[in-house]
């Protein structure tokens, strides 16, 4: 579909998009289940990396030829260019991978901040988490390795788990175990080497979430994120009780959102990841490359179970 762009007005940006991903929120935005929805007609996608090709005459922040992200999301980033406002994006350094910076806006960020903002975690710590495989799996296993803490991850079971497994701790994880593991006495054996965690972070959702809170730690706090099992979280009575845990929840658009006016917050964190980058630290989730035209094949992809990786548009 060709359409005209508007004209670039003094605080406006031409972009022209270079990559973007396909991610789980994006296509809860089309289906309408999402908290946010854009007014109709609308473009998808909510992250990926983009070019400055012209800037309004009074736009200070960026200059020709900047890599930026979108600040928050709805920008809509499948598509070629876009016009948009100087304040709608933040620059980006262009010594990263493309595939990294493409996929830095969403669940590197989600990880970041919920190892940061949640329990005061330092070297030897560990954090237990629930869909391991997924972007904020993998980043959050990367993140908490640079900073010396130990991560327990569970994943569903599924004919290559050992290649998961391996896959998952050749990125840094510490422990890798199948869901049905949670239930089972050998957990005890675990602990004997690693401490009980103080943070567990809940992507799914159901029974999933609740064998989580059961190995948390005195005191210790559940994040919530994501639903993929779409089954409510059932915190036992006693956890509250008796462990004193904490549950909450956390969406990372809301944190952008609350942080709007302090651009210092969003620009450290992602220094910090970029820095992780250069050092090899932090990769991009495995990713399959296909071009703007094969849209339909990457959103039908992207809606299959076990799916091990993540589609990327390449504009």
């Amino acid at each position: 579909l060709q359409v005209d762009l508007p004209t670039v007005g003094e605080h406006d940006v031409l972009v022209k998009i270079l990559a973007a991903p396909i991610n789980p929120s994006d296509i809860n935005m089309i289906q309408g289940t999402y908290a946010i929805l854009p007014d109709l007609p609308a473009v998808g996608g909510n992250e990926g990396v983009g070019q400055i090709m012209e800037i309004g005459s009074k736009v200070k922040s960026l200059k020709l030829g900047d890599w930026i992200l979108p600040k928050d999301a709805g920008l809509g980033t499948w598509r070629t260019e876009a016009v948009v406002a100087e304040d709608a994006v933040i620059s980006l350094a262009k010594d990263i991978p493309l595939l990294c910076a493409a996929t830095l806006g969403v669940n590197p960020c989600t990880a970041w901040r919920m190892l940061s903002d949640f329990e005061e975690l330092k070297p030897g710590d560990s954090v237990i988490q629930n869909a391991a495989n997924s972007g904020v799996g993998q980043a959050v296993i990367q993140i908490a390795a640079s900073r010396g803490i130990k991560t327990i991850n569970v994943i569903r079971d599924r004919p290559e788990f050992t290649q998961l497994s391996d896959r998952l701790k050749a990125i840094g994880a510490t422990h890798v175990i199948r869901e049905e593991e949670l239930r089972r006495p050998e957990m005890k054996e675990l602990f004997k080497t690693c401490q009980k965690p103080k943070l567990a972070l809940n992507g799914v959702g159901g029974k999933s979430a609740t064998e989580l809170l059961r190995h948390l730690q005195y005191g210790g706090s559940m994040v919530t994120y994501g639903g993929m099992a779409k089954q409510p979280v059932i915190v036992p009575v006693s956890a509250l009780i008796f462990k004193d845990v904490k549950v909450k929840g956390f969406w990372i658009t809301q944190w952008k959102k609350n942080h709007s006016n302090d651009v210092r917050a969003f620009r450290t964190m992602l220094d910090e990841l970029c820095g992780l980058i250069r050092k090899g630290k932090l990769t991009a989730p495995v990713c399959a490359e296909l071009g703007l035209q094969d849209y339909r094949k990457a959103l039908n992809a992207a809606l299959q179970p076990f799916t091990s990786a993540k589609q990327v548009l390449i504009m």
